[in-house]
């Protein structure tokens, strides 16, 4: 730890002054050397503006050089230290130039330049582990969270007022599972310090009963990663299966208990594999580390279901399909607010999607979408069709409410530029399907009439009789929320849940493989990787 010698302002610009002929009195000697650190601290800082405004506002006076900032420098010094075990890119917190530059900062000018020095460090450091040390929009287009980025006015005005340490502490993400997922990288690097999970199973695939070296592999496997109690068993026995099926819902694969290729392929995945996904979920943790409102709808996409969360915990939660894997068509991650649900809506079919319409319309086909203009449905049999082409398709396309409708029954919606919002589906034998990623980027609900009462049980006395009176109606009705949602739309293929199990999820758009390489191009630790 550094330790700084209780040096006054005035001290040290006796000790640097040259001699002349005129003699400063105490006083002209202490505004000298004020002076000299005042202009040093305003040209260091110039090139971050808020923190020029910082320094600004209290009169260029330093916050880390003076004799009371001891606090302030090692609270600094010992999260920097601790930066690893948040899967944090430690080369940008390297302390050797700062510390050079403490150690040099003999006069008032380089003790100046020596503070901004250290606020800028801590500047990264606390905007890394509060909102990412990634630009995640610069990697996957798809990714359009707005990052909760703090402004350094309000950062550096706060952490002076308060006590270092525990100001520091506060910066990483607060939630349960931040911490969690935190103690699951501890264990997974001493893991694979221990030779990780062992052997892989070589096998195809395995079924109760089964013996031999494979199952062996399989158990032992199961052992290192904690879902079977030691055992010399060679036999696939029940309390295998019984483990089997527990990794199994672990990892979002159909829990049969039987040791197929998915499963087979999950339980060779290797820790440092794991590792460098919960790294990942805990970069992800913090561009969501936000209030996510006592009451939030939270759609896992790798996970593929829909959640209501209420204080914490999940009160409703139903299969969903997302968009496929088409580029074009892949849901995009971000949050919003729901403000309100349409039963029995109409489908204004996205011009994207229109464009495929077009040929059978324009051939006396698709008779259940209507021509739109201007708002207004246009008679088929009133259009010229020898002057329409598919380059020149002058019309919209709406498809009327029905139980045919592509969106079903009700909708939700909470309005953002992706167009992207929950929503029924009469293709209902999708949700069968383990992945289930099949739409043109909306989010398709299992049990959608559910979450509709779920949701006016807040409002409503009756929910149930409210929601059904209007659909009976089979007309189009808007109906508002009187508290707004929030809605989180992640991507998270690892967390750590409730009771401590280690999830995992099939990377299905290949987001993690691009923002992998970017960690690793940083410099951030993988154990097994780059160690």
């Amino acid at each position: 730890m550094l330790k700084f010698a209780k040096l006054s302002l005035l001290s040290l610009a006796l000790a640097a002054t040259p001699m002349v002929s005129v003699m400063l009195t105490p006083n002209q000697a202490e505004a000298q050397a004020f002076s000299a650190l005042r202009q040093a601290i305003a040209e260091a800082s110039s090139t971050e503006e808020q923190l020029a405004a910082f320094y600004r506002e209290r009169d260029f006076q330093p916050i880390w050089t003076s004799a009371d900032a001891s606090d302030r420098r090692n609270a600094l010094f010992s999260a920097l230290a601790e930066a690893n075990n948040h899967g944090l890119p430690t080369q940008r917190y390297d302390t050797t130039d700062l510390v050079a530059a403490f150690s040099n900062a003999t006069n008032p000018y380089e003790m100046g330049r020596a503070d901004v020095q250290a606020s800028l460090l801590f500047l990264q450091y606390a905007q890394d582990i509060h909102s990412g040390f990634l630009e995640p929009g610069d990697i996957v287009g798809d990714i359009v969270h707005t990052l909760p980025r703090r402004d350094p006015l309000e950062l550096f005005t706060e952490f002076v007022s308060a006590n270092p340490y525990e100001y520091i502490a506060t910066l990483p993400p607060q939630h349960p599972e931040y911490t969690r997922l935190m103690r699951a990288k501890l264990h997974l690097e001493r893991m694979i310090d221990e030779g990780g999970y062992g052997a892989t199973v070589q096998a195809g695939s395995l079924t109760p009963g089964a013996t031999g070296s494979a199952v062996v592999q399989l158990r032992n496997r199961l052992m290192a990663m904690g879902y079977l109690d030691r055992s010399a068993t060679a036999t696939y026995d029940t309390r295998l299966q019984q483990a089997v099926m527990e990794f199994q819902v672990d990892n979002g694969i159909n829990a049969d208990g039987i040791a197929g290729g998915d499963t087979i392929r999950a339980v060779n995945r290797s820790a440092t594999e794991h590792l460098s996904e919960v790294i990942l979920a805990m970069e992800r943790q913090r561009w969501l580390n936000v209030d996510r409102g006592p009451r939030h709808i939270f759609v896992n996409l790798p996970d593929f279901h829909t959640r209501v969360i209420d204080d914490g915990e999940v009160t409703f939660i139903t299969r969903s399909v997302i968009g496929s894997r088409d580029r074009d068509r892949r849901t995009p991650e971000f949050s919003d607010e729901m403000e309100h649900m349409v039963i029995n809506p109409s489908w204004y079919v996205p011009r994207s999607i229109a464009r495929g319409y077009i040929p059978s319309i324009m051939a006396g086909g698709a008779n259940h979408l209507q021509l739109m203009s201007n708002g207004r449905p246009v008679n088929r049999g009133a259009v010229d069709w020898s002057r329409v082409s598919a380059g020149n398709f002058p019309f919209d396309l709406r498809q009327p409410p029905g139980p045919r409708n592509a969106l079903g029954l009700v909708k939700f919606m909470f309005p953002n530029q992706w167009n992207i919002y929950l929503h029924d589906s009469p293709d209902q034998h999708l949700m069968t399907h383990d992945v289930r990623a099949y739409s043109a980027g909306c989010v398709r609900l299992d049990d959608p009439f559910e979450l509709a009462y779920h949701l006016l049980a807040a409002q409503e006395d009756d929910p149930v009789t409210f929601f059904n009176t209007i659909l009976n109606s089979s007309r189009e009705t808007q109906v508002n929320l009187q508290t707004p949602l929030p809605v989180h739309i992640v991507y998270w293929t690892s967390w750590v849940d409730t009771e401590g199990r280690l999830n995992f999820r099939n990377d299905i758009y290949g987001r993690n493989a691009e923002l992998r390489q970017a960690i690793q191009n940083l410099g951030v630790e993988i154990r097994g990787v780059n160690s």
